[in-house]
């Protein structure tokens, strides 16, 4: 379970003010790095704009990808959910995370056979997004 589960993880980066009023800019590409059962994990995370609402996707080394759904924003926590699908089972990932400049951290949480399991999360934003 804890290798299905490390498969979907990643984070979504959000817009926020922080306190020299300066806005983030969540737009771009997001590094993303978990552990589960010991071993390290990455994914990639895309955000876009559509409109004024964030959109965008996760993408995992098996080149899997999943459209990010329910993308809700409240000050520098950022929410959403993922469907992960992995040796035939398909489970949905719901996302927690406090943006903080080009870093964030959270945590993933799904529900297998009844029973709640979450990891931390840690993304860096890479460096073709930055206006600083």
């Amino acid at each position: 379970m804890a290798a299905v589960l490390g498969l979907g993880a990643c984070g979504l980066a959000a817009a926020r003010d922080d306190d020299k009023g300066k806005k983030a800019d969540p737009v771009g590409t997001w590094k993303c790095e978990y552990e589960i059962g010991g071993q390290k994990r990455t994914s990639t995370l895309t955000v876009k704009k559509d409109g004024d609402k964030l959109a965008g996707t996760m993408s995992w080394p098996d080149k899997q990808e999943a459209k990010l759904k329910d993308v809700k924003l409240k000050g520098d926590e950022l929410t959403f959910s993922a469907d992960r699908e992995f040796m035939d089972n398909k489970f949905t990932i719901a996302y927690k995370l406090k943006v903080e400049g080009d870093k964030l951290t959270g945590k993933g949480e799904a529900d297998f056979g009844g029973e709640t399991r979450s990891f931390d999360i840690e993304g860096k934003r890479e460096k073709e997004k930055q206006d600083k």
